[in-house]
């Protein structure tokens, strides 16, 4: 692993806590154990995962690239701080990919507005996206309004980043060969 990933903080506290600098230096050092190498090599038959990030934190919009280009064969085609510019983004057939991955505070509208969308985006566009939530405020209220909107998997940003990772890992292994 090329050394911990750097400058992760929200400005923002919440019931959650904050992902900063020392706790995504914590889950890559623990990482480090089964993610060596830092991308798992693909087999021939295989292809990286593509994503698209929704979230409104140019900072932790680089540092979570980063993060996850580095440990998974996964390649991030486009980001969004805002509500408007992800649906449109989202909703061009052009842009297919395997995984959103949506905070749920945003610049302008909401993650849950993202989410609320991908139901007609899920018949209409791609219905094999799986959509993530990654937020500082995954409640249980939040984690359930999430799931009602269809989401597939919801993610605290301070606590479970590594299981976010495997997830990944999961859909990697799903996917179907290169193209």
């Amino acid at each position: 692993m090329g050394g911990a990933p750097s400058g992760w903080h929200t400005g923002r506290c919440g019931p959650a806590g904050v992902l900063n600098r020392v706790a995504l230096q914590a889950h890559a050092a623990s990482l480090a154990a089964y993610a060596a190498p830092a991308v798992p090599a693909l087999s021939p038959t295989m292809r990286p995962l593509k994503a698209y990030l929704v979230e409104d934190s140019p900072l932790i919009q680089a540092e979570l690239i980063a993060t996850l280009e580095e440990l998974l064969p996964l390649q991030v085609l486009g980001a969004a701080d805002n509500e408007a510019a992800a649906l449109l983004w989202l909703g061009q057939a052009g842009h297919a990919v395997d995984v959103v991955i949506v905070d749920i505070f945003l610049k302008g509208g909401s993650g849950l507005g993202v989410l609320r969308a991908a139901q007609h985006l899920r018949a209409q566009v791609d219905p094999r996206r799986h959509w993530v939530v990654l937020s500082n405020y995954a409640t249980p209220d939040i984690r359930r309004s999430c799931l009602e909107l269809g989401a597939d998997r919801i993610f605290d940003k301070s606590r479970e980043i590594e299981d976010l990772i495997q997830y990944c890992e999961g859909l990697v292994q799903t996917l179907p060969g290169p193209h």
